[in-house]
């Protein structure tokens, strides 16, 4: 793949350049489907599954502020456009 990327399809850091940080939250992104909602816990979960430097909040805040996701405003709900 890729330094950002490993075999096994895991993020392994985050990156310093705009354009990698888009490439990261683009791919991550596609591992979620449009029109389906998905809890908290769902999102996380996802978001563990697709990384190995253990801060899925990071990435989560990063999928919402791009907006690549969206949710509701208590938080518990959130879905892809």
């Amino acid at each position: 793949m890729n330094q950002l990327v490993n075999e096994f399809e895991e993020i392994t850091r985050w990156p310093k350049k705009r354009s990698d940080k888009e490439y990261i939250i683009k791919y991550l992104s596609e591992k979620f489907e449009s029109g389906v909602e998905y809890s908290e816990k769902e999102v996380n979960q996802i978001i563990k599954r697709h990384h190995s430097f253990n801060d899925f909040a990071l990435l989560r805040r990063e999928l919402i502020s791009k907006k690549y996701l969206f949710r509701t405003d208590d938080c518990s709900k959130y879905w892809k456009n």
